[in-house]
């Protein structure tokens, strides 16, 4: 019995399936990629004479929410606390202005929805600087 030996052949790694696979992910991240293009503006600043730095207090408008639910607009009480009135107050104090800084300030034990009413109608007439005013806890210092 006569075993002849066969040559053996060298493993070939095939590549095409690999091309393939890295085109389609090349594909794949450039349209799934979006490119933002940036707009720049340059702007020259003017430059200031002196060196004093001038600060100036914004008008502010407070509304206080107290613990029975009645609203003080600028420290004066509203004589209800219907949306109508707040909403005339807020407009009557701003002048129309929605530019100003609003800061609702409320009692701990004040109403939730009290607080929400009196964003949502500031909202409604275009405040968008709106904070609301906490107190530092002084155990947590």
């Amino acid at each position: 019995m006569k075993l002849s030996l066969r040559p053996r052949t060298q493993p070939e790694v095939n590549l095409t399936s690999l091309i393939d696979v890295v085109l389609l992910l090349l594909i794949f991240f450039m349209v799934s990629t979006s490119f933002v293009k940036q707009s720049q503006i340059t702007i020259s600043l003017p430059q200031a004479d002196s060196a004093a730095v001038v600060e100036e207090v914004p008008d502010q408008i407070d509304i206080m929410i107290t613990e029975t639910g009645s609203f003080l607009v600028n420290g004066r009480e509203l004589i209800n606390s219907r949306v109508e009135t707040i909403r005339n107050a807020l407009q009557k104090v701003s002048g129309g202005n929605s530019n100003l800084p609003l800061t609702i300030s409320a009692d701990a034990n004040a109403r939730h929805q009290d607080v929400v009413t009196a964003m949502d109608v500031a909202g409604r007439l275009g405040f968008t600087r709106i904070s609301i005013a906490t107190l530092n806890d002084p155990e947590s210092q």
